[in-house]
């Protein structure tokens, strides 16, 4: 088949792009070998979201069940599949594999593109290869999501923000919960404050978090899992075991050394247009960038523009918002204290609580702002609606809004917002 684009991979991001491509006149063969439409409606945000939003509210497991699966479709991918075939598009299921400059080959099919080839195809599940594990019958977030039985127990590996959710979602619904993480603490890759704070939440709750706890051994009979540690100490027993230790990219499997890229490489290398080599574009999880649909949507819009010659604005990282969604949320945009300090940035930073709308609310949460040179490079914020609050966050460290400016905003109270205003004061008052 000759087309003008070939898009591996229909996430939300490659389905963007090869839909307004292919709305733009141009003919575009999209390479799919599961969903259309990817993680995110399927296994991911929205079915994630709905489990926790009826885990706060209902509280009905029948409730959740019944929703997830009006929200999948039952896991079929029709409608997304009709709505970029309706637009002119070409979907051609299976495992595509770049096999030369402008060729995808999928199964005994070749795809040849005049204009080239998009990398969209997403992450994996990373599994690590833990003694016994293997062979075992573990869940990843798909079984997870997909499960219509809810365990009595469960082992969560991995406390980062896929863990920590999914953990205190079947918390609520009653499950006896312990979370294992290898780092020192909770959500690892944020502030250590944010951790702490899920830690003290997730005791409150009954969660048995251990922190430090090298995995070793998986063993498995009788219908329960047993996870041991290195010194062969017992570390957890449960029903069910979720293996939420990250995601990963395999770029082997692509075949992308055939346009000279690295096959054993974390992630593509892209320039800020998203351009990977001549005629090759790449965007999502593949670019490592961060695992988000908001990044991969962000990215093929530069991709889209590039492609049919629009004006367009290169790629920015200084201000990716993240969202994890526990109870309180935690959101968070930009480098952490850590990260700054890497830098080797002057930095400055506030701490401080909800205010008068956590006492409220009866709400447990804090504000953080890490400044540097008069401007916002990070901040998180661990409130109910902390994703919310995020918002106003992530416009003053993208647009580098002056510390001063935002001192002189008006803030309404009481809202969650006020205890940004404070933490502004108190870098502004520093000097």
């Amino acid at each position: 088949m000759d087309v003008d684009v070939i898009v591996l991979g229909m996430g939300p991001g490659g389905e963007d792009v090869a839909g307004r491509l292919a709305e733009a006149g141009l003919r575009v063969a999209a390479v799919e070998s599961n969903l259309v439409g990817g993680e995110c409606p399927y296994w991911g945000c929205i079915p994630s979201k709905i489990m926790i939003h009826e885990a706060e509210t209902s509280r009905e497991w029948a409730a959740l069940v019944r929703r997830v699966r009006e929200a999948t479709d039952s896991w079929d991918d029709k409608v997304a599949a009709d709505r970029f075939t309706g637009k002119g598009g070409h979907l051609v299921r299976g495992h595509g594999r770049v096999t030369g400059p402008g060729e995808v080959t999928v199964g005994d099919r070749v795809l040849r593109a005049a204009r080239g080839i998009v990398i969209a195809t997403g992450s994996q599940a990373a599994v690590p290869p833990i003694e016994g594990l293997a062979g075992t019958p573990y869940w990843t977030n798909h079984q997870a999501i997909e499960n219509a039985e809810l365990p009595e127990s469960i082992i969560v590996l991995g406390g980062g923000a896929i863990g920590v959710e999914l953990a205190q979602m079947f918390r609520t619904f009653g499950v006896a919960v312990t979370v294992v993480e290898a780092a020192d603490r909770l959500i690892a890759l944020e502030e250590p404050e944010a951790g702490a704070l899920l830690e003290k939440v997730f005791a409150g709750r009954g969660i048995d978090v251990r922190t430090s706890a090298k995995v070793a051994r998986v063993d498995y009979g009788g219908g329960r899992f047993t996870v041991g540690g290195a010194e062969a100490e017992r570390l957890a027993e449960a029903e069910r075991l979720l293996v939420a230790t990250g995601r990963r990219v395999d770029l082997r499997a692509l075949g992308v050394g055939a346009i000279g890229l690295d096959e054993s490489a974390r992630a593509v290398p892209v320039d800020a247009r998203m351009r990977a080599a001549e005629g090759v574009w790449a965007i999502g999880d593949a670019v490592g960038k961060g695992a988000f649909t908001h990044m991969s949507m962000y990215q093929a819009n530069i991709v889209v523009k590039e492609i049919l010659g629009e004006p367009v604005h290169e790629a920015e990282y200084h201000a990716v918002p993240r969202v994890t969604f526990t109870d309180p949320e935690v959101g968070a945009v930009g480098l952490t204290e850590a990260q700054a300090r890497e830098r080797g940035l002057d930095v400055r930073v506030a701490v401080g609580d909800l205010g008068t709308r956590g006492y409220i609310a009866q709400a447990e949460g804090l504000v953080k702002l890490v400044a540097a040179d008069g401007v916002l490079v990070g901040a998180t914020v661990a409130a109910p609606p902390g994703g919310e609050v995020l918002g106003l966050l992530t416009l003053a460290v993208h647009a580098r809004v002056p510390l001063t400016r935002l001192d002189e905003m008006i803030y309404a109270y009481p809202t969650f917002h006020r205890a940004v205003s404070a933490a502004v004061k108190e870098l502004t008052a520093a000097g």
